[in-house]
């Protein structure tokens, strides 16, 4: 019979670690230095940005796209390593 225990701690991990990303994320502006290190971040070359009177809209395609190949790459070398 399969056992349910190894995925319920796998699911525990991942949201450990984005409850952890989120909270980088919203500390980011209130530390000094990271805000001006991630500053380009969402304000790529590619990313939509309409500013209207009573609209605004904003689609980071460039960001997306950045962020898909690190995490790609990230996920990709943590994959070879634990295959060894």
């Amino acid at each position: 019979m399969f056992e349910w225990s190894p995925i319920g701690k796998l699911l525990m991990a991942l949201g450990l670690g984005i409850a952890l990303i989120g909270l980088l994320l919203t500390l980011l502006d209130k530390l000094p230095g990271l805000s001006e290190t991630f500053g380009w971040f969402g304000k790529l070359p590619g990313d939509i940005s309409i500013k209207r009177d009573h609209f605004s809209f904003y689609f980071p395609i460039a960001t997306s796209i950045l962020l898909s190949v690190v995490l790609s790459l990230l996920l990709t070398l943590l994959s070879w390593l634990f295959r060894r």
